[in-house]
């Protein structure tokens, strides 16, 4: 059998693209189902603009457009587009920004942001390609009568965008409108579909007006309900606890310091003189005059394990901007209108790499949460990352695993058959999504379990609510069937004594009422709490 020498093989050596890996892998962006792809496609573009909107320190105003196009040959297309009021994109960058792969202003920052690799819009322009053959429309001003429109597309082979049409413009108009037409995909309704991706992002962005038009040419707008813009994020240091050796060598190689304690000050979150005193003791082998860039495996490793010993301070809660309890519960309020919600939100931790996160979460209870069902209802997990929406790979989620391994029977609460909508935003510089599409969070050990430990606070308060709510409709049932007989008791008591029936009744009615003194009639005969009148808390 003859065989192949080493030269022969290596004939068919190929250095390729990023955009060619992601056209033939186009599951990995978010592509893998024709109602998925669509929401992808909006998703992308939203995050975008949320991003650029705050970042101008504008309230951002979105409009998602979305029309289905029939053509001749029978198969169905979609027009898809997005504009908003943001600060717009230089010319000289439009093709950097939305049509090449790995290019952007947000994977080399520690900050944090929606966006993290610099590839969601590229994919849109590049999904476009692939499924109609035709660019995206793109148009963006300044506000200033300074705008232009082109035509993007991306040539994968190298990455590149492809550029034509560009014309100036005098426009009146500040922001930037994407339109794109697609093929092999389709709108749908639920819990999956574009709609609740635009009602959930309104609710975990309440400073967010946004409106979307389905092919059927229904608007639906959710209107912003607080006129403040979140705070920006501080740009961060990594902090120095959960950092593994090979992060510390990748730091000490690329730092400008020339000794490792200057280096540890200069890089690390929380690292004070103080602290390099305190390694020191843990490991005196370690020279801390060295320079950084000579440090090897085994300082870094030895380096790694003293700084495991010592106790650090929290990391610095700016660089990690959370939704907040008052706006989560407007946006609750507004969005489900719950009977009872109980809002809780944890203070900043540490996973791999020294990335500091946030976790915060919401148990909202009856209005329009959970799910409506055949035969009643169910609950939901809603789940975000910096504010934005999840809808798909819950079962690979660490939101969904946390709010799954939570006995919520000892908390009255019944995920099965009541109205429950279980609200988990996670905010992090560095959100470790479990795949490039950003569907769901890796289960790291460290964020499950500031998830569970924040839903169950949530969750405590929800149920004083919910035993408050069984323990007067007790004692209302008790209260009709001892009134039912106050009549028919002080007919026969009169009988029997000859006193004043009238008497009787009033006295007996005072002697229930004495027993259940919470408990009153309305109206309407129904039972109601006098302590709650006015409606439940909020």
């Amino acid at each position: 059998m003859a065989t192949t020498g080493a030269e022969q093989i290596f004939k068919e050596f190929r250095e390729h693209s990023a955009a060619e890996f992601f056209k033939k892998n186009r599951q990995m962006l978010g592509y893998s189902g024709q109602g998925r792809s669509l929401v992808t496609i909006v998703h992308e573009f939203v995050t975008n603009s949320l991003d650029a909107c705050e970042e101008a320190g504008i309230l951002p105003e979105i409009d998602v457009a979305i029309k289905k196009i029939e053509n001749g040959n029978g198969v169905n297309r979609y027009s898809i587009k997005v504009s908003d009021n943001g600060p717009g994109i230089p010319k000289n960058f439009i093709g950097k920004a939305l049509a090449t792969i790995f290019a952007g202003t947000k994977f080399h920052r520690y900050m944090q942001q929606r966006g993290q690799q610099g590839i969601g819009a590229a994919g849109c322009v590049l999904f476009a390609q692939i499924t109609t053959g035709k660019p995206i429309f793109v148009k963006s001003s300044t506000g200033k009568g300074k705008g232009y429109s082109c035509r993007l597309g991306l040539q994968t082979a190298t990455n590149k965008a492809v550029i034509t049409e560009m014309t100036d413009m005098a426009e009146d108009f500040a922001g930037l409108v994407v339109e794109g037409e697609y093929a092999d995909i389709r709108y749908e309704a639920g819990e999956h579909g574009v709609y609740e991706y635009v009602r959930r992002t309104a609710l975990s962005n309440p400073h967010l007006q946004i409106k979307l038009t389905d092919p059927n040419g229904q608007e639906s707008l959710f209107p912003r309900s607080v006129k403040e813009l979140p705070q920006r994020p501080a740009v961060a240091q990594p902090h120095p606890a959960g950092l593994s050796t090979n992060d510390l060598l990748e730091f000490a190689h690329t730092s400008e310091s020339r000794k490792i304690s200057s280096f540890l000050v200069d890089t690390f979150a929380r690292t004070t003189q103080n602290k390099i005193g305190e390694l020191k003791e843990m490991d005196k082998t370690i020279d801390f005059d060295k320079n950084p860039k000579q440090m090897n495996w085994e300082e870094a490793e030895r380096l790694v394990n003293a700084i495991k010993k010592v106790k650090w301070v929290a990391p610095d809660a700016s660089s990690v901007v959370p939704i907040g309890e008052k706006q989560i519960r407007i946006a609750l309020k507004n969005i489900l209108n719950p009977e009872h919600m109980s809002v809780t939100e944890r203070k900043p931790r540490i996973f791999r790499g020294g990335i500091p996160f946030v976790v915060e979460a919401a148990v909202a209870y009856g209005g329009n949460s959970g799910k409506k069902e055949e035969e009643g209802f169910s609950g939901n997990v809603l789940r975000f990352a910096n504010r934005v929406p999840l809808l798909f790979d819950s079962g690979s989620c660490a939101i969904s695993k946390a709010a799954n391994e939570i006995e919520w029977k000892r908390y009255n609460i019944d995920m099965e058959t009541q109205p429950i909508s279980v609200f988990v935003n996670i905010s992090s510089v560095y959100v470790p999504y479990s795949g490039v599409g950003k569907e769901a969070v890796a289960q790291e050990d460290e964020i499950i379990d500031e998830i569970k430990l924040a839903v169950m606070e949530a969750a405590r308060g929800v149920q004083h609510y919910v035993r408050g709510k069984e323990k007067v409709a007790f004692d209302a049932g008790r209260y009709r069937a001892v009134s039912r007989y106050v009549k028919q008791l002080s007919g026969d008591v009169s009988d029997l004594t000859k006193a004043d029936r009238q008497k009787v009744e009033k006295k007996l009615e005072s002697i229930v009422s004495k027993h259940f003194p919470k408990m009153k009639e309305d109206s309407e005969g129904k039972q109601v709490e006098s302590a709650n009148e006015e409606g439940p808390e909020e």
